[in-house]
């Protein structure tokens, strides 16, 4: 079977589903029943952040073969992490060997180089994100924040922001042209397409939702998975072999 970095350079994009801990065993049965392709753990939102209790709410993930992104999102993009920077590298450190990839933010200076250098040691991809729930930035920014990205070290590049309208899809759209391994969400209402049809043009991964807690603009996983399906031949062979 293809490891999750491998799927991550290939043709076929991945659907992603956000889980807490809330019932790690019963959420991990319930992606492996419905193929979930890509399991992201969003340690943030866990009650515990110990790294044992952190490690036992992952155990059933790998237990049913999901293929797991671990991220431990910072206050200052969207998450809920309730600790210091330092913590928070030592999380990554303990949970790194156990998951398939992490996600951190380009934003998080202080400890993007020890993130980076502790998934190099485990061998595991990084994709280094960026979030903006406000507005989408004109293109020379973003462009300035792949770049960024890119030389700290990142596999992938993952760009998040409002979109308010069909310039604001462009101007992500632009992004999928220019650079390979990337990951191009447009959030909210006017963006929501951007989940569907920004994978047809090479963005890796799209998030959706089981219940939970959905981003703004995301679609529920069966919903993402009917109109992937219906729009790219390849991702409806995949689901077809899995």
């Amino acid at each position: 079977m293809a490891t999750l970095r491998e799927r991550l350079a290939g043709d076929v994009p991945l659907v992603a589903v956000s889980f807490g801990d809330d019932d790690a065993a019963g959420d991990a049965a319930r992606a492996r029943d419905l193929g979930v392709d890509l399991a992201e753990l969003r340690i943030d939102w866990h009650r515990s952040t110990e790294p044992g209790d952190v490690l036992r709410a992952v155990e059933p993930f790998r237990a049913a073969g999901l293929p797991t992104l671990a991220t431990i999102r910072s206050k200052a993009e969207g998450g809920y992490w309730p600790g210091d920077d330092a913590a928070r590298l030592r999380l990554f450190e303990a949970v790194l060997p156990h998951v398939d990839a992490v996600d951190v933010e380009l934003s998080s200076a202080e400890i993007l180089p020890g993130v980076i250098a502790a998934a190099r040691a485990a061998d595991r991809p990084v994709i280094v994100s960026y979030h903006d729930f406000d507005a989408t930035p004109p293109e020379p920014a973003l462009r300035a924040t792949v770049e960024a990205a890119l030389a700290a070290g990142a596999d992938l590049v993952k760009i998040s922001t409002m979109a308010h309208g069909a310039r604001d899809l462009r101007v992500l759209a632009g992004l999928l042209v220019r650079y390979d391994s990337m990951i191009v969400i447009g959030m909210g209402a006017e963006g929501a397409g951007s989940r569907v049809f920004f994978p047809l043009l090479g963005s890796r991964v799209t998030y959706s939702a089981i219940g939970g807690r959905p981003a703004p603009g995301q679609l529920p996983f069966a919903d993402t998975v009917r109109l992937l399906s219906q729009f790219s031949p390849a991702y409806a062979a995949s689901r077809a072999a899995a």
